[in-house]
């Protein structure tokens, strides 16, 4: 018997195709056509070899294959392609919405970071005086929540105190409205304290309400949003080194050691500028309350605070401060408000070029230029946050170019 009657070999099944070519959406064939590298790996694949193999008994007892040797997969049709670019960009979409309906919770979360790494500091200079880390960690989260205490006690009295005197003084001044005689006159000619009466009960008295109801809330949810820093500043500040380290491991073991160093100095950076910052907003508060208690401004602590409160703010916060008390010692004598006008303006100058350098020199290395753009940037971003975080992030940017990008430029 000739080798004709045998089986096939496998010379004259790469002789004979199997079946007809089929053209795919490559351009190619899925049987028989050449279809690159590709091609030829699947056609050498054991899943094709027994395909065959299935195929030829089926033709040896006369059958058919019922649904044909399969192709290769669908891997680059244009469908697929447009239904991956769909899908990603649904993906992003919904990404985006995402992080804009939790950009509230992520700023919470960066400032109670924020402030986690500007007090890690202090608890490492109690943790060098002998004391273990938990310890630390109480005695400056302790003082944190003393200090939160003692700023309500200084702000809400005075201001529930000037609320209720005009709330008091109210029916005299209506009183007295009523008495003069031009206002008796235009009353009589067009009926104005009627109409007033009627707006008060009908409009504004519901409007009050309503707003009251509002204050309320949102008093509610400044204690809320206050407890809840504290917290995750507490949490942030007991496993700041554990969340260096395991951030560490992420990194190649090649360049662990010298992105230990700059996270090192970084970090350095950002607690270094916020004790600064802390530091120059308690003298300028101090400093205020002696002179706003020589002067005898009333309620002289609480604006001493409200100009601690605002120097913290880069750039504007020193000026907003020393507006308000500015204004505030007006409607209480012009003479103290002129002497206010004229303490402020000269201090500023004394901080900007005498405080803030000296206290500063350590922390930051950040050109004067830059700081203003990045605060700028920082306050049009998140506001008063990004303008708190944006000087220690470009000092961060700034280390990271000059350690990595312009060595790597002068080796190229």
């Amino acid at each position: 018997m000739s080798a004709d009657a045998g089986p096939a070999t496998e010379r004259d099944e790469a002789r004979t195709p199997s079946a007809d070519p089929v053209p795919d959406a490559d351009g190619g064939s899925r049987d028989g056509g050449s279809g690159g590298p590709w091609h030829e790996d699947f056609e050498r694949s054991p899943a094709r070899k027994q395909a065959r193999e299935q195929a030829r008994e089926q033709g040896a007892d006369g059958g058919e294959t019922p649904y044909g040797l399969p192709g290769k997969p669908l891997a680059r049709g244009p469908f697929l392609f447009g239904l991956v670019g769909g899908l990603g960009v649904l993906t992003a979409l919904a990404l985006a919405q995402m992080i804009v309906a939790s950009l509230s919770t992520i700023i919470l979360v960066v400032v109670a970071m924020f402030l986690a790494v500007g007090l890690n500091p202090a608890v490492e200079a109690l943790q060098r005086r002998g004391l273990a880390r938990r310890g630390a960690i109480a005695i400056v989260f302790i003082g944190v929540i003393v200090a939160f205490v003692l700023f309500g006690l200084a702000i809400v009295p005075p201001v529930s105190k000037q609320l209720s005197e005009f709330v008091d003084a109210v029916p005299g001044y209506i009183t007295e409205l009523s008495n003069h005689p031009t206002l008796r006159q235009l009353d009589a000619d067009y009926q104005i304290l009627p109409q007033i009466r009627t707006f008060v009960t009908a409009t504004l008295g519901p409007a009050l309400a309503s707003g009251i109801m509002g204050a309320g809330l949102v008093v509610l949810n400044g204690v809320f949003t206050t407890v809840t820093l504290l917290v995750l500043m507490l949490y942030f500040l007991g496993s700041l080194h554990t969340i260096k380290e395991y951030l560490l491991k992420l990194v190649p073991a090649s360049r662990r050691a010298r992105t230990r160093a700059m996270s090192e100095e970084i970090l350095g950076g950002i607690g270094g500028y916020v004790a600064g910052n802390v530091l120059i907003s308690l003298i300028a508060g101090v400093l205020a309350w002696i002179f706003l208690s020589i002067i005898g401004v009333q309620y002289a602590l609480a604006l001493a605070l409200v100009v601690a409160l605002t120097d913290l703010i880069p750039l504007v916060g020193a000026t907003i401060g020393a507006v308000i008390v500015t204004g505030v010692a007006l409607l209480d004598s012009l003479p103290a408000g002129i002497a206010c006008a004229i303490f402020f303006v000269v201090y500023q100058q004394v901080e900007n070029y005498f405080v803030y350098p000296r206290v500063m020199k350590r922390s930051v290395d950040v050109t004067p230029a830059v700081t203003v753009i990045a605060a700028l940037f920082g306050g049009a971003l998140l506001g008063i946050v990004g303008a708190l975080v944006a000087i220690p992030v470009a000092a961060a940017i700034a280390l990271v170019i000059r350690e990595v990008v312009v060595p790597r430029q002068d080796r190229a």
